[in-house]
């Protein structure tokens, strides 16, 4: 009944342990924003441009996340650019070696499952396993 109020900066009385410190609407925002950022990714393969947007996004947005179920997202995508863009500049150093193409294709499956596997959890609002 007399709890004590938290003052600390980024806390609020409408915030839960449980919600990872945020208040619904911060929550509810993370959520619009990772869905946005998986939108982004999966669009770059048609305009390169958004992978590096969605980057940019998932590293400036990628503290509000902590706590949450989203951070484990934020993961799965960051991780999925780094890993995505190894394996095809390799794949691309490799064309001449035919085995370039191999590597390309495998790539794209990789990132395209990930990016599919990332939307479901996102979707059933479950964090990702890492």
């Amino acid at each position: 009944m007399n709890e004590p109020i938290d003052f600390r900066p980024g806390t609020s009385p409408a915030a839960s342990p449980d919600l990872g410190g945020k208040t619904p609407d911060e929550l509810a925002s993370l959520r619009q924003l990772t869905l946005i950022i998986y939108a982004l990714y999966a669009l770059s393969w048609l305009l390169g441009v958004t992978a590096i947007i969605a980057i940019v996004i998932n590293y400036v947005k990628r503290e509000d996340a902590t706590g949450t179920i989203y951070e484990s997202h934020f993961r799965w995508q960051i991780r999925t650019f780094w890993w995505g863009l190894f394996w095809f500049v390799l794949g691309a150093l490799t064309m001449v070696l035919v085995v370039g193409f191999a590597i390309f294709f495998v790539a794209t499956v990789w990132v395209i499952y990930r990016l599919v596997k990332g939307f479901l959890y996102w979707n059933d609002r479950k964090p990702l396993p890492l």
